[in-house]
């Protein structure tokens, strides 16, 4: 393909961020007419509302009877921050890294609640560390999906179900989209923002019956802000799990949250989400392994990501600095042409591309992207080397 062969159609919705997600397809604003703007979250329509979010997520991730799920400020970050510091230290802890969002937990446990007894089992970009080295005696955290190097845990068959401390899980970007055990779970995270495509700037915080038993019997030696009190008099505050949220809630987001479940039901559910991501992350991934410029970050395919790809260009015509080049320009040229947004690879991961083929992007744009970056790819290249 030369540089003047450009692609005739355009993906139709040509958002392929990572966060926050491209919206479910047919979104449109009267989706949010529903909106309870100008009332207050805490009147009985408002906690109805918050509690019908609850319950929605709640079945259709599929968690346990005796689960509970609540909403919680700060995003997924928020959710994940308010389980480490109010959890942590009543037991050593297994610190899992492979990526920028799970070593930005191992710096926060490390160097802001400066616990002793920690190990931190790490990899590279593209790669897991070996979970067969994880002491269960231990509280484990740890990623389920690596949003920045495309990694994801293949299975939950390294987590025993007789163990000891806890598994707590930032599972952002898998929620909705991979296969979660969630009895092996104990604590769960996640944001509206990733797959089903919601707003920003609220958490989902999940725990089990044995999260909510540490948290009454274990006071952390550390000041917490009261948006991280989770328990009132050793007790659990278990309104925030029945819609009486820590803090004030956007309840625009909450309408959109809410449209993003209902939508869920029209494709199948749990599964058909699943199969939504499963697919578009096929149809990206055929081509990569047919394509010999591009390689998935994730050499092994049994852990790669089905919503955050990550690739990088390999072609050996070009030096490191020049395939490093190649793909900034990738992004640039497609940015400008209007056929594909935020690409580029997370600022602390390796040069490269970042393809969201989460559940709200439709296969057909996967599909029409393909040839844009084959077009793009070439188009940078003769520019490098010209």
């Amino acid at each position: 393909m030369t540089t003047s062969n450009k692609p005739g159609m355009r993906p139709a919705v040509p958002s392929f961020s990572s966060g926050p997600c491209v919206k479910r397809p047919g979104w449109t604003s009267e989706a949010l007419a529903r909106s309870l703007v100008g009332r207050s979250h805490r009147s009985g329509e408002g906690k109805a509302r918050l509690k019908d979010l609850i319950d929605k997520s709640h079945a259709l991730l599929g968690l346990p009877d005796d689960y509970r799920i609540g909403i919680v400020p700060g995003s997924d970050t928020g959710a994940i921050e308010m389980a480490l510091w109010s959890m942590l230290g009543a037991r050593g802890v297994d610190m899992l890294a492979w990526e920028s969002f799970g070593a930005g937990w191992v710096s926060d446990v490390k160097s802001h609640l400066k616990l002793d007894d920690v190990r931190v089992l790490d990899a590279d970009y593209g790669e897991l560390p070996d979970l067969g080295a994880v002491d269960f005696s231990h509280d484990v955290v740890f990623t389920w999906n690596g949003t920045t190097s495309g990694v994801r845990v293949p299975n939950g068959d390294w987590i025993p179900a007789d163990r000891e401390g806890l598994t707590i899980c930032d599972a952002t970007s898998a929620a909705f989209a991979m296969d979660i055990p969630w009895d092996k779970i104990d604590v769960g995270t996640y944001s509206w923002q990733k797959v089903m495509g919601g707003e920003g700037a609220h958490g989902m915080l999940i725990l089990s019956p044995r999260a909510v038993e540490r948290l009454e019997s274990y006071t952390p030696p550390w000041p917490l802000p009261k948006i991280f009190r989770l328990t009132k008099g050793s007790k659990l505050i278990d309104g925030v799990f029945r819609g009486e949220t820590l803090n004030t809630p956007s309840m625009v987001a909450v309408e959109d949250a809410l449209d993003g479940l209902t939508w869920a039901d029209t494709v199948g559910g749990a599964a058909g989400l699943r199969k939504r991501c499963e697919d578009n992350f096929k149809t990206l991934d055929d081509w990569v392994e047919a394509t010999p410029w591009i390689a998935n970050l994730a050499a092994d395919p049994a852990i790669r990501s089905c919503t955050s790809v990550c690739l990088k260009v390999v072609d050996p015509a070009l030096d490191a600095d020049q395939q490093a080049a190649v793909s900034k320009r990738i992004v640039v040229l497609l940015k400008d042409e209007a056929a594909a947004f935020d690409l580029g690879a997370y600022r602390d991961a390796p040069p490269g591309l970042r393809i969201w083929t989460g559940a709200t992007v439709e296969k057909a744009d996967v599909e029409a992207l393909l040839p844009w970056l084959e077009w793009a790819f070439q188009t940078a290249k003769s520019k490098i080397q010209s």
